[in-house]
């Protein structure tokens, strides 16, 4: 299988998860607090905020044509209305970085975290929001737009919706009661019910603002820039048992619906991507005996992309990109049978007609898991926490073939 010419070739980072000393974001502040769900604190990552240079040019020289990587609001704009030139410049050199090795960035303007000023005002529970993120978009794409090639707007953008249906985040009323929101809400002076973090915001408030920055976000961002705009979704291929089919009729329309309506207005919409949920008619169900599990204890089951992709193609009608996918593990030869039979999925929706236009794996590098700190495994690049050296992972390098034949 040939893909077609121009079809972005990839991997993915966050800049929470790899540039370290995020000390202006919320997802710090949580990290640190009495009664916290991080595991461990980032600390210093993978230092990608000052050796991405090297990083970027080890993409290249795999093979790889693109990077997606976001960059952080609140190195941008770490008090409200105030701009860092400085660190605007930061992701300038980035960007500038990726061209001189002929890599396409993609940048993602959101990527879970947002500034303290942000969660102090109601994070992604407050209208306010929605208009706060249009102005950091617009601010940030003035200085950068000219080097973008393409933009996400919000990561997993429906994410909050999913961590409550998979139970991970159980309901509303848990969020609003626990320990780690009400010392965060302290640690930043402003009342518990004021405090608010992405993705743990209650969903009822939540989903219209998230929709609201996206369509502002896209605005402006298209006037600015003149580059194609997408949002990016958190997809999981949920599979009825008999009887259970208006069961997940249901959990994918609260799931998906709205979020892939909107995407029509967009230019392209990214699917990420990583396993599947089965369910009955009396509710979620475990895998099947015997099935494999990843480092972040979920089902290893690579087909759940191609099910995805061709789901969103239907109702969004917009290209697909596939902006994230990969597994967490410690045998680097089940992370190349993964993504092949991704890939093999990617082949099919591309032979039936479908545009697809990209595969990102995630991630670039071991890092920083969120809640789970650094104990999954998701690099195609290991990094040595001691000492920072980077090693070339075998799957890297098959991958990076792949990406430099354009064919499988």
């Amino acid at each position: 299988m040939r893909f077609p010419d121009g079809f972005f070739w990839g991997a993915a980072t966050a800049a929470h998860q790899v540039e370290g000393g995020n000390t202006n974001s919320d997802a710090w502040v949580l990290e640190h607090v009495d009664g916290t769900i991080y595991s461990e604190p980032s600390n210093d990552a993978c230092d990608h905020y000052h050796r991405y240079p090297e990083d970027i040019a080890l993409l290249a020289q795999l093979g790889f044509n693109a990077y997606r990587f976001s960059i952080e609001w609140a190195r941008i704009e770490p008090e409200e209305g105030e701009f860092s030139v400085a660190q605007l410049d930061h992701y300038r050199r980035m960007l500038a970085t990726c061209h001189e090795h002929g890599i396409k960035p993609i940048v993602t303007f959101h990527h879970f975290t947002s500034p303290r000023w942000i969660a102090r005002r109601g994070g992604w529970e407050s209208p306010e929001t929605a208009a706060f993120f249009g102005r950091y978009c617009e601010r940030a794409a003035r200085h950068l737009g000219d080097l973008i090639t393409l933009a996400c707007t919000i990561n997993e953008i429906n994410l909050p919706i999913l961590l409550r249906q998979s139970g991970f985040l159980h309901s509303d009323e848990a969020v609003a009661g626990a320990v780690w929101r009400s010392t965060a809400a302290r640690a930043l002076g402003v009342e518990e019910e004021m405090f608010s973090s992405f993705p743990f915001c209650v969903r009822g408030r939540s989903v219209e603002v998230l929709l609201e920055a996206h369509k502002r976000a896209a605005m402006v961002l298209r006037a600015v820039g003149r580059f194609g705009v997408g949002m990016t979704l958190a997809m999981i291929d949920i599979q009825a048992q008999p009887g259970a089919e208006e069961v997940r009729i249901r959990a994918m329309a609260e799931l998906y619906d709205a979020f892939l309506e909107a995407a029509r207005a967009d230019d392209f919409l990214g699917v990420q991507c990583y396993t599947r949920r089965r369910i009955s008619a009396a509710g979620p169900l475990p895998p099947e005996p015997g099935a494999e599990f990843t480092q972040m204890g979920y089902e290893f089951w690579p087909d759940a992309v191609e099910a995805s992709v061709r789901h969103a193609n239907a109702i969004a009608c917009v290209p697909i990109i596939v902006t994230e996918s990969g597994i967490a593990t410690a045998d680097d030869s089940r992370r190349i049978a993964y993504v092949e039979r991704v890939l093999a999925g990617v082949a099919r929706c591309l032979q039936s007609g479908i545009d697809v236009r990209g595969y990102f794996y995630w991630s670039l590098l071991d890092n920083f898991e969120w809640l789970f700190g650094y104990g999954p495994k998701f690099g195609l690049i290991a990094v040595d926490r001691n000492t920072q050296r980077r090693l070339v992972k075998p799957s890297a390098e098959w991958l990076g073939g792949i990406a430099r034949n354009n064919e499988i």
